[in-house]
């Protein structure tokens, strides 16, 4: 290495070690660590395989092995969790001993556990509300295992589980694991009522403090958002995303922001409409479709003017 670039490589490799020291982000306090991403993505993969059996493995499943396949796989899931969450809590509890800390991950890990069958019967609502609703479906199993909105819905109902108990770094490395994959972002914070579908999915954001009920349907594009986040870490803990009621749709494009902003139950919010007032109950808001002019004299094919419109 030249004797140029090495002092400039000397330079950086001083700049950047500093950076490590003067910034505790950079660096894992007392040697702890956070929890792997790689972890939270296979027990993803088991809470998959153990809610809908038989569509994400190589091997047949078979009725008559379901007892030793759920034992088993709920076994390793409480192991694999209890692991993870033992990791973010020593990261995050310093005060607290490694037995405390411990004793409350294994706690956590066993109520999630309970909570399992609960989670399958409200994804079994989803699964057939989006087979309810699309036409395009042939079968729920074709939904199970194609529809990007289910994966996204049953990722966010495990790592609401999480939220509720304070786990911290999990909840949202798992609804930002179905985020890549779909496109579908939802806040694991976001409190989601029963026989709820997302139908194409790509574009959706649905944040922290949403609430949303029963029956409610969302399309492509949807923005459940906040009305303003310049007073960043001031807003934390207040509610700054609206409240969908029961039996709501929501078409493609439509941006529905405020935590004060209600959308009464029954309403239809029309696609590319622009909400930041309460909608009363039974209403359905879409915009004026806008005025196109044509021109009644084409030009001659090949013309330069072809793509004069007027719109």
């Amino acid at each position: 290495m030249e004797a140029g670039m090495k002092t400039d490589f000397d330079r950086v490799v001083g700049e950047i070690t500093r950076n490590y020291i003067s910034d505790e982000v950079f660096v894992a306090k007392d040697n702890r660590r956070l929890p792997g991403r790689s972890n939270i993505i296979l027990l993803i993969k088991r809470l998959r395989s153990l809610m809908f059996p038989g569509y994400f493995e190589e091997k047949n499943f078979e009725y008559a092995d379901a007892k030793y396949f759920v034992g088993n796989t709920l076994n390793s899931i409480r192991r694999e969790l209890g692991q993870q969450v033992e990791t973010a809590l020593l990261y995050t509890k310093e005060s607290h001993t490694r037995e405390q800390i411990a004793a409350q991950a294994q706690e956590i890990a066993c109520h999630f556990i309970g909570r399992l069958a609960e989670i399958q019967a409200m994804l079994l609502k989803d699964v057939q509300a989006g087979f309810d609703g699309d036409p395009a479906a042939k079968s729920r199993q074709e939904i199970i295992s194609s529809y990007p909105g289910v994966f996204a819905i049953f990722v966010y109902r495990m790592a609401h589980e999480l939220y509720l108990r304070q786990v911290p770094f999990i909840p949202r490395v798992m609804t930002e694991y179905a985020h890549s994959r779909t496109g579908i972002d939802i806040n694991p914070g976001a409190e989601i009522g029963s026989y709820f579908f997302i139908d194409h999915g790509t574009g959706v954001v649905i944040g922290e403090t949403t609430k949303i009920g029963d029956n409610v349907k969302l399309y492509q594009g949807v923005t459940l958002g906040a009305l303003s986040t310049r007073k960043g870490q001031m807003l934390a803990e207040v509610k700054r995303h609206p409240t969908i009621e029961n039996h709501v749709t929501i078409y493609a494009g439509a941006t529905i922001l405020g935590g004060q902003t209600v959308i009464g139950a029954n309403s239809i919010i029309g696609g590319n409409t622009f909400i930041t007032e309460s909608v009363p109950p039974y209403t359905k808001v879409s915009l004026k479709a806008p005025e196109m002019t044509f021109r009644a004299d084409p030009p001659q094919e090949n013309s330069n003017e072809w793509w004069d419109w007027v719109i």
